[in-house]
């Protein structure tokens, strides 16, 4: 297990506005090394605004964001990759008539120099140990793969890179139960055996506070409430509004 003693990465103070539109207001939020964070809150509320924020997708008016003590804010989206930040957006967004193998390639395309060929080869072994179906279809066009099938393609392209922060946003959107499970338990073994950071947005609450350490719940692009698993599985709002559970 990782051992969870020092903040990865850290915002301060995050305010974006499209517009006079205020999609997000003050975002304070850390993440320490090893966690798996949760960023629950419905649609609309700017959980993918502050996914895209710390990507560089899109820049902030005001504030600060850091990664391993590295202020990032004004990096452009490939020097944030290259210093270990990837994002895995919603939905699947492949190359449907590239083959699954060319779709995994395409991920690591910041990869440069000598060590290119050895890095290729540990992230496809690490990528196929993961989903060993990716193997079989391997020379499958992407956009033929089911739902399910292109959702391991999206995050074994984003692995592909050799991450240490990952982002993920709405990662179970429109997967059956038993495909969101198995996805859940994976990035578990993301943590545990990779030493991965995971930070993700989810509407489903019940499947990201099962493997999440900790999580923050966003309202109308203010950060509502913050707490342990635990304590926000306990909290009356959570229960009723996110978890379906009443009394």
């Amino acid at each position: 297990m990782t051992v969870m003693n020092e903040n990865i990465f850290e915002v301060s103070g995050v305010w974006v506005s499209y517009g006079q539109i205020e999609v997000l207001r003050d975002i304070n939020l850390y993440l320490k090394r090893g966690e798996i964070v949760a960023l629950l809150g419905p649609n609309g509320a700017g959980k993918s605004t502050l996914m895209y924020s710390i990507t560089g997708l899109v820049v902030p008016n005001k504030g600060r964001m850091t990664f391993e003590g590295r202020d990032i804010q004004g990096l452009s989206v490939e020097q944030i990759v290259k210093l270990g930040i990837t994002l895995i957006p919603e939905g699947s967004l492949l190359f449907p008539s590239l083959k699954v193998k060319d779709n995994l390639y395409l991920g690591s395309y910041c990869l440069t120099g000598k060590e290119r060929k050895k890095v290729l080869k540990e992230c496809y072994d690490t990528v196929f140990q993961l989903f060993p179906i990716l193997r079989d279809r391997s020379k499958q066009l992407a956009g033929t793969l089911s739902g399910g099938e292109q959702r391991m393609v999206a995050l074994a392209r984003g692995l592909m890179r050799k991450p240490r922060l990952l982002l993920l946003d709405e990662p179970s959107f429109g997967l059956a139960p038993l495909v969101v499970r198995e996805l859940m338990e994976t990035l578990t073994t993301l943590r545990a055996e990779h030493g991965l950071s995971l930070f993700l947005s989810e509407q489903n609450a019940m499947a990201a506070l099962r493997i999440a350490d900790r999580g923050y719940v966003m309202e109308s692009g203010k950060i509502a409430l913050e707490g342990t698993s635990g304590e926000l599985c306990a909290t009356d709002s959570i229960r009723s509004v996110y978890l379906g559970i009443v009394g």
